[in-house]
C-alpha cells in the first residue's frame, strides 16, 4: 500500500478572483490528490493537500505558479492532519 500524506500549502499574492482554487481542483483530481481549496479573509488560498508524496510534492510545485491570471508571490508548506479524505473541493 502506498504512503500518504498531507500539506497545509498558504499561497499569496494576486491569488483570489483568478480561477486559482478551481484550477488547483481540476490539478489536485488530476494526480490522485484529495482534500480542499479556500480563500482566505487575508487575501491568501490555504490548500488542504493529502496523497502519495509524489503527487502532493507535483501538486505544491503547481501552487508556485497556479494558473495564468495568478501572481504567486510566496508559498508556504507545513505537515497537515491526514484526515481521509477522497475527493478535492473548493470553498
Amino acid at each position: 500500500m502506498e504512503s500518504v500524506i498531507a500539506r497545509r500549502i498558504i499561497v499569496r499574492g494576486d491569488v483570489q478572483g483568478v480561477g486559482f482554487r478551481w484550477s488547483c481542483a481540476r490539478v489536485a483530481e488530476a494526480l490522485g490528490v484529495a482534500g480542499y481549496a479556500a480563500n482566505r479573509r487575508d487575501g491568501d488560498v490555504e490548500v488542504h493537500a493529502e496523497g502519495p508524496p509524489d503527487a502532493v510534492a507535483k501538486l505544491v510545485d503547481w501552487c508556485r505558479t497556479g494558473p495564468r491570471h495568478a501572481i504567486v508571490t510566496g508559498v508556504e508548506v507545513s505537515p497537515a492532519e491526514h484526515r481521509g479524505l477522497v475527493t478535492f473541493s473548493t470553498h
